[in-house]
C-alpha cells in the first residue's frame, strides 16, 4: 500500500500535471537510448509500452495531488495494455520501464518542484515506483498462473489424444500451442504414478524435464503416469534419470516414432507392456516395450503378434529352409550344438555359422535364453497364423452361397 505523502505546494502539483506528456515522451526516449529489447519490439508493442509509461505518470500525478487515496495500480497503470504484452516483454524489462520513468522524473525534479519541495518530490517518486514494481510483479504472476493452468489443461488433452490414437486437427492445434508442432523422435513412456496430488506429480516431472532440457509432456491417467518425450534419438538415458518421479513397478518405453501425430503406436505399445510386465518380475526398469513381446503376446496383444511374425518368422522363412530348420531344431533340442548337428546331419561348425546368420536376419541371439524364448514363441505364432490362413482359404472353396449368406447378401448369379 502506498505511503501517505505530505501535501506539497500547489505550484509543484500544477508543474507535474503540465509536464505529464513531456515526461512520457522523455521516458520513451530514455528506453530507446538505453535498452536494446525496446528497440527490437514491434511498433504495436512499443506503442503499448508507451501507453503503460504514460499511464504510470498520469497515475502518479493523480496520487501526488491527493496522497490520501491509494490507487489500484494494476488497473491504473497496466490496465491500458493487453495481457498479451506479458508475452512480449518480461518482468525484468517492465522493471526497466519503471526505472526509466523514475530516472526521467528525478532528472527533472529541479524544474518540476517548487523551491523547497525537491526532496519531498524525490521521495514520492521512489515510493510510487516501488508500488508500481509490486503491481507489475502481481500482473505477471497472474498472467503466468493463468497461462500455466491453461497449458496444463492443453497438455492433459494432448496426452489423452495420444493414448486414444486421435491424431486429428484439434490435437494438432493444441500440440502447436504447446510448441510440439515440429518436434521429432517422439516416444511414450508409461509407469505407475506415485502417491500424491496428480498436478504436483506432473509439475515435478515437468520441472525435471526442464532441467534436463528435453521436450516433455506428462499426465496422470488413473493410476498411470504417462510421459511423452521428444527430440531425442535414444530416450533410455533420460528415462533412467526421470525414473525417480514414477511410482513403484515397471516403467515401459514405447518405440520411437517420427512425430507426435504417430505417437499413438508408441503409446499402445507402452500401455500394453505396462500391463504385461507383471509376467516378467525381473524385467529391467525401465524396459523397452519391444523387450516385452513375449508377455504382450501372452496377454493378447495382436500388435505384438504381428511384430513377432514380421521381425522373426517371415525373415526366417524367406532366408531359406536351412536357417528355419536349424532354428527349429536348435530350440526344440534344448540349445545344443552337437545334438542339433546330429539331427541335421551337418558339422557343428555349420550349426554355429547358421546361428550367426539367424542372429543377423532376426536380430535375436539364440544362445541367449530370453531371446531364444522370443524366437521360439515367434515360430509358434507364425505357424498358427499360416495355419489359420490356410484353413480360411479351404473353407472358402465350394461354400460361396454360405459365405454370401454370412456376409448378408445372395450369391452372384449371372453371366459375364
Amino acid at each position: 500500500m502506498a505511503a501517505k505523502q505530505p501535501r506539497d505546494s500547489a505550484a509543484t502539483q500544477r508543474s507535474i500535471e503540465r509536464s505529464s506528456a513531456a515526461l512520457s515522451t522523455a521516458a520513451n526516449k530514455h528506453m530507446e537510448a538505453h535498452y536494446d529489447w525496446y528497440r527490437e519490439l514491434s511498433a504495436e508493442d512499443r506503442s503499448w509500452v508507451g501507453l503503460v509509461a504514460q499511464a504510470g505518470i498520469a497515475a502518479f500525478t493523480a496520487w501526488y495531488q491527493d496522497p490520501r487515496d491509494t490507487p489500484t495500480l494494476s488497473v491504473d497503470v497496466f490496465g491500458t495494455a493487453p495481457r498479451e504484452l506479458t508475452r512480449s516483454i518480461s518482468l525484468v524489462q517492465t522493471l526497466d520501464l519503471v526505472r526509466s520513468v523514475v530516472d526521467v522524473v528525478e532528472d527533472d525534479v529541479a524544474q518540476l518542484a517548487a523551491p523547497g519541495d525537491e526532496q519531498n518530490l524525490r521521495e514520492a517518486v521512489l515510493r510510487y515506483s516501488r508500488e508500481v514494481a509490486f503491481a507489475a510483479a502481481q500482473v505477471y504472476a497472474g498472467a503466468a498462473e493463468a497461462r500455466g493452468a491453461w497449458d496444463a489443461r492443453l497438455e492433459s488433452l494432448v496426452v489423452d489424444a495420444v493414448l486414444r490414437g486421435e491424431a486429428d486437427d484439434s490435437m494438432q492445434s493444441r500440440a502447436s500451442a504447446l510448441g510440439w508442432g515440429s518436434v521429432t523422435n517422439v516416444a511414450v513412456i508409461a509407469g505407475m504414478s506415485p502417491a500424491g496430488n496428480a498436478a504436483e506429480v506432473v509439475e515435478l516431472i515437468r520441472r525435471a524435464g526442464s532441467r534436463l532440457k528435453v521436450e516433455l509432456l506428462a499426465a496422470v491417467q488413473g493410476q498411470r503416469l504417462v510421459v511423452i518425450l521428444g527430440g531425442l534419438e535414444d530416450v533410455s538415458p533420460i528415462i533412467r534419470t526421470l525414473a525417480q518421479y514414477f511410482g513403484d513397478g515397471p516403467i515401459v518405453i514405447g518405440p520411437t516414432v517420427p512425430h507426435l501425430f504417430a505417437a499413438g503406436r508408441s503409446a499402445r505399445a507402452a500401455i500394453s507392456g505396462l500391463f504385461a510386465a507383471r509376467a516378467w518380475p525381473d524385467a529391467p526398469r525401465p524396459v523397452l516395450a519391444d523387450e516385452l513381446l513375449i508377455e504382450r503376446v501372452l496377454a493378447g496383444d495382436t500388435t505384438a503378434r504381428t511384430l513377432m511374425i514380421d521381425r522373426i518368422y517371415r525373415p526366417l522363412t524367406t532366408a531359406g529352409k536351412a536357417l528355419f530348420e536349424t532354428a527349429t531344431t536348435y530350440l526344440d533340442g534344448g540349445g545344443g550344438l552337437e545334438s542339433t548337428a546330429r539331427v541335421l546331419f551337418v558339422h557343428p561348425n555349420t550349426v554355429r555359422y547358421r546361428l550367426g546368420r539367424i542372429s543377423v536376419v532376426t536380430g535375436y541371439d539364440l544362445s541367449h535364453p530370453r531371446e531364444a524364448q522370443t524366437v521360439r514363441l515367434a515360430l509358434a505364432v507364425g505357424r498358427l497364423s499360416v495355419s489359420s490362413q490356410r484353413e480360411w482359404r479351404r473353407s472358402l472353396q465350394g461354400n460361396e452361397p454360405a459365405i454370401h449368406e454370412i456376409l448378408g447378401g445372395p450369391p452372384f448369379v449371372g453371366t459375364l
